[in-house]
Parts: C-alpha cells; sequence; structure tokens
C-alpha cells in the first residue's frame, strides 16, 4: 500500500568463487519473454543482476580479458605473499599504495593464512576423532570391553559408549 515501485532501484549480487578449473564470468539477469500472448509488461525487468566471477586456482596470465580475474586473483591469493600482490596491484594496475591500502592487503594476506590453517586443523581434528572411533570399534569388536578400551585411551566409558553405539 503506497509503495511506488518505480523508486526501486537496480541491484548487483557480485558472488566470487575461488578454485575454479578455469576462469569465467557471467552475468545473470532477467528477461521477458512471452509464453501466451504479447502483453509487454510495463516496468524495469533489469532490476535484479547476478555477477559470477569464477578465479581459477592458478592466477592468469596478463592479458586484457583476464585483468579483473588477475587482480581479484591477486589479492585473494593464498599462494602469492604480500610483496608479489603489492607488485602486481602497483606495477600492472597503477593502483597508489598508500599505507591504508598496504594494511588492508595485509590483513588480507593474514586473514587468507589463517584460515587455510583453521582448515587444515579442523581437517586434521576430524581425522584424528575419525581413527580413534575407527580403533574403540575395532578393539570392541576384538572382544575389548568398553572399560578396557577406556583404560587403556584414557576416555570416559560414556564416551566410548555413545561411539560404539553409533557405529
Amino acid at each position: 500500500m503506497n509503495s511506488n515501485y518505480n523508486d526501486i532501484k537496480r541491484v548487483y549480487s557480485i558472488w566470487v568463487c575461488m578454485n575454479m578449473s578455469q576462469n569465467c564470468m557471467n552475468y545473470i539477469h532477467f528477461t521477458q519473454e512471452s509464453v501466451v500472448g504479447t502483453y509487454q509488461w510495463k516496468g524495469d525487468i533489469d532490476l535484479a543482476n547476478i555477477v559470477l566471477i569464477g578465479l581459477a586456482e592458478n592466477l592468469p596470465e596478463k592479458e586484457e580479458r583476464y585483468e579483473l580475474h588477475r587482480l581479484l586473483g591477486a589479492l585473494l591469493s593464498a599462494k602469492l605473499n604480500v610483496d608479489e600482490k603489492f607488485d602486481i596491484i602497483g606495477n600492472e594496475f597503477d593502483i597508489p599504495l598508500e599505507s591504508d591500502i598496504r594494511k588492508d592487503v595485509n590483513d588480507m594476506c593474514n586473514l587468507s593464512q589463517e584460515i587455510k590453517e583453521q582448515a587444515y586443523a579442523e581437517g586434521a581434528e576430524n581425522g584424528i576423532a575419525k581413527g580413534v572411533a575407527k580403533t574403540i570399534i575395532k578393539m570392541y569388536r576384538k572382544g575389548c570391553g568398553a572399560e578396557q578400551i577406556s583404560d587403556l585411551l584414557d576416555m570416559e566409558v560414556e564416551q566410548l559408549r555413545e561411539i560404539i553405539e553409533n557405529e
């Protein structure tokens, strides 16, 4: 009620997808297609727009059509160190590297390193937990009692029983 739909602004949702098999970019938007009849609806149908940017694992060569991919790839790369990123940003794209930009890029490098370390830790943690659970099940199947396994692995009996029951 009392809405003016002509005041709706065009929106772009931009998604950057990492580690793709190739560098790519797609633009997704609404189009009007008459299915029954030929009525032309009034108003903007181009209000919702999605841009999907796929970044390959390796940085693309310096080429005009991959400029955006090279810049984003350099900024978001976990393989490049800060100096390599600054070299690409400053020399290839002529972006002035003032102290606030240097700090932001450095923060991004630290963030990507932290994400990588966290993913590794979680993977290792999950792997260890799965290995311990497998060992518990194997010992139980070979005839060891929950109390005996508990004593050997220094774990609570209730925790062991839960693992055994979930198998």
